[in-house]
């Protein structure tokens, strides 16, 4: 008799770390599948280190088929469930549809880009979730301090020199603090910039860097970037943009050619689309992460509103850590059907967080033990060692050369603008 098959939908955090517990916890018990856009797992917390110059893109990615064995890789984009036929439906890069027939399906379609309502937002902003995004924001920053170079109106050099980060959570605290000292490295290498100031704004309309994280933290992060001559402007945002400039809610007129925008995540269109039961765009699922009514059915990470165990009425926040642990219990639970160990509800306790801002700072809480500086900055980077499921000593030698030597600083123009649109947060990744 065949095997069971299950089906993995998604190969962030929580599908890759599904996979790989599978592909030990149920060997011999069931055939298991990956569909995913691309070919590896993007350790999307070291990707501000890509666009600062610090890190080689090739070591966040970490191949799928080299980390885990015995899982079979579908290059696809699912869009499609019929759950009573217990199939997934998805499109190849050839752009050719197929499907994949299930006994278990685990969807962690992970998350986009949050889009707002605001005019020229979508037109002119830069997101910020994959490698090809970080890529063209890499090159637009060499780009822009090369065309203030060359420009001889003082407008148009202020205006290229101008950087504006919108969103002051994890990612736009990190996007801000590596654009800075990259763009101010860069900056020395044209004299001709030497009086021109290299100015990055970071808006959000809370009232601290960093919300909901412990008041400590967020004020050691808005003082190293305050100090690093950031402006952080708390309390607001963008009303408008276009192509030369953003006009704030506070009334104010920015000449700017980058606009950078990350103000948060959404679930992935396809969790609408599967038509099953939904919590603020979250698929809802029971304390088992199975999706109730549909037992075969688990989902997990940013795509799944898990409750809470220890903030009852709530969900998960959409974070990496809750991400890996339903990952591996999705895969666990799954084992537990088929008869190897027992079925568990989601239980976590939280690690703290780590901040990179850039340089030797950082801030951490490792355990709710408030860090800074150089002591933050090990935290983290060990932290994000320990976390890589691959890669290790190539992303410690970039870190080294980094420290010894400059940031390579050539736009190599990999990624037109038409290939990372800010509606989708997804490159066109699956156009052969």
């Amino acid at each position: 008799m065949a095997q069971p098959h299950v089906v993995i939908v998604g190969a962030g955090f929580a599908g890759f770390h599904a996979a790989r517990r599978l592909s030990r916890v149920a060997r011999g018990r069931a055939d298991v599948t990956l569909v995913n856009p691309t070919d590896y797992f993007l350790y999307l917390p070291l990707l501000p280190e890509v666009t600062g110059g610090v890190l080689d893109p090739r070591h966040v990615a970490v191949p799928l088929t080299a980390a885990l064995p015995g899982v079979r890789l579908v290059l696809g984009e699912v869009d499609e469930l019929d759950v009573t036929g217990r199939r997934v439906g998805y499109r190849d890069p050839t752009g050719r549809r197929d499907g994949l027939r299930y006994d278990r399906l685990v969807l962690a379609a992970g998350s986009v880009n949050k889009l707002l309502p605001i005019p020229g937002v979508a037109d002119h902003a830069h997101g910020f979730r994959g490698i090809p995004e970080a890529l063209y924001l890499r090159d637009h920053l060499i780009r822009q301090l090369e065309l203030a170079d060359a420009a001889d109106d003082p407008g148009e050099r202020a205006a290229r020199c101008t950087f504006v980060v919108v969103g002051a959570g994890y990612t736009g605290t990190e996007v801000a603090a590596q654009g800075q000292l990259f763009t101010e490295e860069l900056a020395r290498r044209h004299p001709r910039l030497a009086d021109v100031p290299i100015r990055w704004l970071l808006l959000d309309t809370a009232d601290t860097v960093l919300p909901g994280m412990q008041p400590r933290l967020s004020a050691t992060a808005g003082r190293v970037l305050r100090d690093r001559g950031v402006e952080v402007d708390l309390g607001v945002s963008v009303q408008e943009a276009t192509a030369t400039g953003v006009r704030l809610t506070d009334g104010r007129t920015l000449a700017t050619h980058s606009l950078i925008w990350c103000v948060g995540v959404r679930p992935d269109p396809l969790v609408e689309a599967t038509g099953l039961p939904v919590d603020h765009g979250r698929l809802k699922v029971d304390e088992y992460l199975a999706v109730p009514g549909h037992p075969e059915i688990l989902a997990c990470g940013d795509a799944a509103a898990v409750p809470d165990p220890q903030h009852p009425g709530r969900a998960t926040p959409m974070t990496a850590q809750h991400a890996v642990r339903q990952g591996r219990l999705a895969a666990d639970n799954i084992a537990a059907s088929y008869g190897t160990g027992r079925r568990r509800p989601y239980r976590h306790r939280d690690l703290g967080f780590v901040v990179d801002l850039g340089g030797w700072q950082a801030a951490a809480a490792p355990l709710h033990v408030p860090l800074s500086g150089a002591l933050a900055r090990a935290v983290t980077r060990g932290y994000h060692l320990a976390a890589l499921p691959a890669g290790r000593a190539r992303v410690a030698a970039d870190w080294l050369l980094t420290a010894l030597g400059s940031r390579p600083a050539v736009g190599l123009g990999l990624v037109p603008g038409p290939a990372v649109p800010l509606e989708t947060g997804a490159p066109e990744t699956l156009h052969a």
